[in-house]
């Protein structure tokens, strides 16, 4: 079995990460600087000589074009993407839209903190990261993980929820330090399969 690389990206700043905004499955730009760390990361990459076969992103616009400017960079804009929702970011429920301080004043500090904080207490309609992990993963296991098996290099443009549940499953984490990951916007993780087993590479 030969050697594969399985790449994990946030997508760039967003227009409403910028506004300190929740954000979940709305679906703002990225903003000059979302742009400016997409294509860094894609330049990144390119030092990196890794040849994509794939890659998967959600069905939000900000993650499809951090890939589409890693690519572009990358001179592999014409490689298979694949979008779905399963790779979406959490569902913030009635918090989308919400400065996060007007939700702190609204609901309290402490509880706000509960539902961005906590393993599986989702705040009002919407998903907990536990919920998260129940769709991204399976996705993952059925759809992305066969063709890393098959050697071949993937790219996933996503979200830092959404990435947070990937991170939990290949590293092994538990759930009461995996909420406490920071995955920031634009910055590559690169792993390596080999022999059925992944590694961090960086």
């Amino acid at each position: 079995m030969k050697k594969s690389n399985l790449v994990l990206v946030r997508h760039g700043q967003s227009e409403w990460n910028k506004k300190n905004l929740f954000t979940g499955w709305k679906d703002p730009k990225l903003t000059e600087l979302g742009i400016e760390e997409a294509i860094t990361a894609g330049n990144l990459l390119k030092l990196r000589n890794i040849e994509f076969d794939i890659m998967f992103t959600s069905d939000l616009f900000r993650a499809q074009e951090t890939g589409r400017l890693i690519l572009e960079q990358m001179d592999q804009s014409s490689i298979l993407t694949i979008k779905d929702q399963c790779l979406n970011e959490r569902n913030y429920g009635e918090l989308a839209g919400l400065n996060k301080d007007d939700a702190r004043k609204k609901w309290g500090e402490e509880q706000v903190h509960i539902w961005r904080r906590s393993f599986d207490i989702p705040p009002p309609g919407g998903e907990s990261l536990k919920n998260t992990a129940e769709r991204v993963l399976p996705y993952f296991e059925t759809e992305i993980m066969p063709k890393v098996k098959d050697g071949l290099n993937i790219l996933i443009a996503a979200h830092g929820n959404s990435l947070r549940a990937l991170v939990m499953e290949i590293e092994s984490i538990s759930s009461e330090d995996i909420v406490k990951l920071e995955i920031a916007t634009g910055d590559p993780l690169t792993y390596e399969c080999s022999k059925g087993k992944i590694q961090r590479t960086n």
